[in-house]
């Protein structure tokens, strides 16, 4: 299957067009031509090796949707034709115990991301969506409804289930207050889910030129964080934190925020470890965690409830020889809230 993509071709280059070949359909492979790719922070951090070595040439993307070209033998669960999608990653040792639970976003040995990875068969690295085409093991591809917009719905395959998968974890429903810190690519998406789910929402945000943006997406509150007092005036209100930021913030003030039980859950990492004071967790019993995407069955749950409640990202769609700018864009938080790339552009 040949393709054309944009790679990286050495350490700290631009993307620049790359002509490569797919493996040929395995009986349980599905191949699939892409239409539209989402452009993740963390395909910059990957490709310019911010998060340690990586293998030359690296064509990013794991925000995949596009339209089946051809099905292996044994494929049963898809058809050529039919609108797919695939996230972070495309493989797994499927036989620890995350992976036998259902789990395979956790898998003990590490799942096979999308692209930079090698394959568990041996035979190469993993290259991601900034292609015309992607050959999955069906296993690992999902089904995107016909009523998202294919653009919207591109980002939902990394951060849409970044933010789904916590809070349907850790509680948020009718009545609960859930905190997201950060209105970017992924807090736009978890003010948009926890909303459906039922949860008051506040945005904790240093910017108060978004305030407008998150009140039409459904929050119910919106926090300018540059006052810290506003920190003692929500202290103890909240069940739920959710951090989508990926720069060094003091964690103990959102800490402070929440209630007897309450949870701060970790989505944005940044690089440099976080001081924590032991007095902001004991008195009220609470909680860090983290977590990361969610398995390829609450991908599809997620896909769906995305569907029953018109859910999509905020994106801005770009040619592909605009790439570049993006990823400029996108280090200064210059865009509301996620580049998609036309893969026809290509």
């Amino acid at each position: 299957m040949d393709v054309r993509g944009y790679a990286v071709m050495s350490e700290q280059a631009p993307l620049t067009p790359w002509a490569f070949t797919r493996r040929e359909v395995r009986d349980d492979d599905v191949a699939i031509d892409i239409e539209f790719s989402g452009v993740c922070h963390s395909d910059i951090h990957t490709a310019r090796s911010e998060w340690g070595p990586i293998s030359f040439p690296c064509v990013p993307g794991h925000e995949i949707v596009g339209r089946v070209s051809a099905i292996g033998s044994a494929v049963s669960g898809f058809s050529v034709g039919q609108r797919v999608g695939v996230g972070v990653y495309v493989d797994s040792c499927r036989t620890c115990k995350n992976c036998l639970s259902g789990m395979s976003n956790y898998c003990e040995e590490g799942f096979t991301g999308t692209y930079n990875t090698p394959e568990r068969s041996g035979e190469g690295i993993t290259q991601g969506g900034y292609s015309t085409g992607i050959v999955v093991n069906e296993g690992y591809v999902v089904n995107v409804p016909e009523s998202l917009d294919p653009a919207g719905a591109a980002p939902l395959l990394c951060a849409g289930i970044t933010l789904y998968s916590p809070l349907k974890e850790f509680g948020a429903g009718p009545g609960v207050k859930v905190g997201i810190v950060g209105l970017g690519g992924l807090g736009h998406m978890g003010v948009k889910y926890a909303v459906a789910m039922g949860a008051e929402v506040t945005v904790f945000s240093h910017s108060e030129s978004k305030r407008d943006d998150a009140l039409a997406m459904g929050a119910h509150h919106f926090v300018v964080t540059n006052d810290e007092t506003v920190f003692q005036t929500h202290a103890k209100q909240f069940a739920l934190i959710i951090n989508t930021v990926s720069a060094s913030i003091d964690l103990n003030l959102y800490l402070e925020l929440l209630g007897l039980d309450g949870t701060l859950v970790m989505v944005g990492l940044a690089a440099e470890p976080y001081p924590i004071k032991p007095f902001s967790m004991a008195p009220q019993r609470r909680r860090i965690a983290g977590s990361t995407i969610g398995p390829v069955s609450e991908l599809q749950e997620m896909l769906d409830f995305s569907a029953e409640h018109n859910i999509v990202s905020d994106v801005e769609v770009i040619d592909a020889d605009y790439v570049n700018t993006s990823w400029d864009r996108v280090v200064e938080s210059d865009v509301r809230y996620r580049f998609v790339i036309d893969v026809s552009t290509i």
